[in-house]
This record gives structure tokens, sequence and C-alpha cells, in this order.
């Protein structure tokens, strides 16, 4: 069994960002390709931001995503407890030991930690002061990512505030020091934060673990990094939306990693297999909707149908569509699912196989009455299809070859397009002939009788 412990650490603040959730799912991967320990660990200290509301949004998303968690809240562990508010008491006693070892002090009412090394100091410009400043070793860090980073910290730093909460520099470390986190996978920005965890690690006399920063992700245009605000950059804005979680999971994954192959769709089971460290590019990652919604589609089409009907009904009721009809419901979405492009489109793609009122796409009708007489051809293929008298693919193929032939043409494809729009109002969708199929006799024929005084061209 691998010994492999990493965590994800947010701070809920009532959204879940995906530039957060990127990295969950980065730390879930890895830990489920090594046969490790996922961790949930919240930093809940800001008590201004963090509420039970802003909790439950945090792990309502993660439980949406599919990425569970085998120590943290609401299932425990051995390491707890998972909220830093409430481990207050191991803070203050790590905090005292580096007192006794005499790399704490007080100053104007916080607690500093004391680097060591040669101590001089250096006019600073910005503070316009005489700056003490240390001379320590430099922290070689072996990043799985960005290689080799060689730093040194200059300054004692704040571990303690003065109002005497202990930052974050210091609980992150002293909870991955006592939860036994291995490898510490987080976003690039914390980079800089590392050689004072380093320090800090050291101090305690307490192995480094393997740190993994994970580049940044940009906006869809522009070089600046992702905004934390707006539409589409929060988990919740997408299950809002009725996106398939796997198709996210799948295009989050992208986001900074590859399997050194030209894959782009992959199930859970393969992203598992796949994923490892050595996947993950230096480069920043571009956040693109449009190929998110790509990846969404294929995935939705990829579904097992009685998962993509699990999916669909509440979306097609919420809507308003009549779904009491399982067999009909069942034939349609079977016959809709190669099609759809999202399951928020789906109650609009499927809204005229369940209403009469359905509403004509004009263009489509525009094209339509360019093109010799469709009123004509509506006539001739309605009685073709009147006289059939098993309504099946088959038959209707034969209806239409038939009629084809009588008018001497080989092909029946001069009736299609009069077909589908006067029944469905469209000029595309599902293929033809199993669309009229599902659809039934009654109401092909009645729409198709209705057609010429309801639609005006």
């Amino acid at each position: 069994m691998s010994q492999v412990r990493v965590r994800f650490a947010p701070s809920p603040t009532g959204t879940f960002h995906i530039g957060s959730a990127r990295t969950a799912l980065f730390n879930w991967l890895y830990a489920r390709h090594t046969g490790g320990t996922f961790v949930l660990r919240v930093e809940d200290t800001d008590h201004e931001r963090n509420t039970d509301e802003a909790l439950e949004v945090l792990l309502s998303g993660m439980r949406w995503l599919g990425l569970d968690w085998d120590e943290g809240p609401e299932v425990g562990g051995d390491f707890g407890p998972y909220f830093q508010s409430q481990r207050g008491e191991l803070y203050k006693e790590y905090i005292q030991k580096l007192f006794v070892a005499g790399r704490a002090y007080e100053k104007d009412g916080a607690v500093f930690f004391k680097l060591e090394g040669e101590r001089y100091t250096e006019y600073d410009e910005y503070h316009k002061a005489e700056i003490e400043k240390v001379r320590t070793e430099p922290q070689e860090i072996d990043d799985a990512i960005r290689g080799k980073v060689v730093r040194a910290e200059e300054r004692d730093f704040v571990i303690v505030r003065s109002n005497g909460e202990p930052v974050f520099h210091l609980v992150n470390v002293v909870d991955d020091i006592t939860m036994g986190i291995t490898h510490v996978i987080r976003g690039e920005d914390h980079l800089s934060n590392t050689t004072k965890h380093c320090e800090l690690f050291k101090a305690f006399g307490a192995p480094l673990p393997h740190f993994a920063h994970i580049p940044m992700i940009l906006n869809s245009s522009g070089p600046g990094k992702m905004s934390k605000r707006g539409d589409g950059v929060h988990v919740e804005d997408y299950e809002k939306r009725h996106f398939l979680p796997h198709g996210l999971v799948n295009f989050l994954a992208l986001l900074g990693w590859n399997a050194k192959d030209d894959q782009e769709l992959f199930s859970l089971d393969e992203l598992v297999e796949k994923f490892d460290l050595s996947g993950i590019q230096k480069g920043n990652a571009r956040f693109d909707e449009k190929k998110l919604a790509h990846i969404n589609t294929e995935q939705i089409r990829r579904l097992p149908m009685d998962s993509f009907r699990e999916m669909a009904i509440p979306v097609l009721q919420e809507a308003g569509v009549a779904t009491e009809d399982g067999s009909y419901i069942d034939a349609v979405l079977k016959l809709c699912q190669e099609k759809t492009r999202s399951m928020a489109e789906l109650p609009d793609f499927v809204a005229y196989f369940f209403d009469d009122a359905f509403i004509f796409d004009p263009k489509a009708g525009e094209r339509l009455f360019k093109k010799g007489e469709p009123l004509e051809r509506l006539k001739e293929v309605q009685a073709a299809l009147a006289a059939v008298e098993t309504w099946d693919v088959d038959s209707l193929n034969k209806a239409f070859t038939d009629l084809a032939a009588s008018q001497g043409q080989e092909k029946p494809f001069a009736w299609f397009p009069v077909t589908r729009y006067s029944v469905s109002g469209t000029s595309g969708g599902p293929d033809l002939i199993p669309m009229l199929e599902v659809m039934g006799r009654d109401l092909v024929l009645s729409r198709m009788e209705a057609f010429p005084a309801r639609y005006q061209a």
C-alpha cells in the first residue's frame, strides 16, 4: 500500500473557484493513482468570511465533481481535527517549541520566526530606513514540476499576528507535519512561500515533503490570471448550467497536464491510471470555454443510457416537460443523446416531441421555401406516410423510397426537409426516419396536416 498522503486545504469563502477545483483534482488523482490517501483540510480561520453555508458550497462542489476524500470533514480520520479553527492548542504547542529552541521571539505584539545566519543591516529605499537582514543558507527545493529552485529568506517573518492568530505559513506547516503529508501539490503562486515553509519544517526537525507547484490558469483571452469573480469561474456555475460533472473533471485535468499523447477524452479510470506529476507542464494553462463545451458534449455522448436518463429527467422536469410516459421518454432520449450538445439545451432540443406548440425556426423556413414547392412535396409525403400500415423504420424507409421512385428519383432526400420542418420546426436533429418512428403515426400525420395553416412563409 502506498504511503503517499496528499491534501487539499481550501478556505471556504462562499464559492468553489475553478482553480481550487483543479488543485483538488490533481491531488485526488495523484492519491488514487498511487493508492495513497487524499486528505481534505479546511482552513477556516477567517471568521468574517468562513461560514457554514460557505463550507457546504465547498463540500457540495467536491461531491458533485466526485472528488471523495479519505480523511476530513464528515468522514473523520486519525489525524484530525480537520478544521484549522479547532487546532489552536496544537499551534500553541508548536509555537512554544520554537520559543524553547530559540527560533521565535516577540516584537510589537507579534511573534516572529528567527532565521539562522549572519545578521546585517541594509538601507531600504521603500521603507527609507535601515532594515535588518539575515544571510541564510539558500533553500534548495526539488520541485517535481519546476525542477530545482534555489531561494533564500532574508528577513525574520511573522508567525503569529498581534491579535494572537497564527499566520498561514505556520499553521500550514504544522498541519502538514502532524498529518503526515508526503506530497504538497498546490498552485504556482505558493512557490514564493515555500522557502519560509522549508525553514519551518527544518526548525521543527521534520522532513520536507515533496513539492509540486502546478501552473496558473489564465483567462480565456489576455495574459491575466483567471478572475476570482464573475460567471464561469466557480464550480457551482457549471452545476447550475447542468454540465456533466465528469465533463468538467476531464477539462480541468487538461489544464496544465497531458498524458504525453493526443488523447483528450478520458474516463475517470483512464485519468487515474495515466495521471502522474511528470505529465504536469511548467507553462501556464489557458481556460478555454469552447474546449470545455466540446469535452462536455463528447462526454455526454459517451454516457451509458441509464446515466444519461438519470441526468436528463430532472433537467426536463425543471423545464416543464412531461416525463410520465417512461417508454416514450426513453425512446426520445436514446434517439437524441448522440446529437445533444449540452444538458442545458436538452429541453429545447426535444421540445417538439412533447409540445404541439413548438416554435418554427424562421431561418430554416426561409431556406425551405426558397427551393421548389415544399407544400406540394408535403402533400406527396403525407399521402405516402398515411398509407404505411406498420409504423417502423423499415416501412417508413420503404414509403420514402417508393415515393421517390414514383417521381423518377433515385433517392428520397428531396422530401426530407419539408417532412422534418413540418413536424419539428427545425432543419436538423436526430436522423429523420427513426425520429418519425418515435413520434408515432398520429402525431406525425396531424402535424403535417396542420402545417400549411399554422406556418406562414
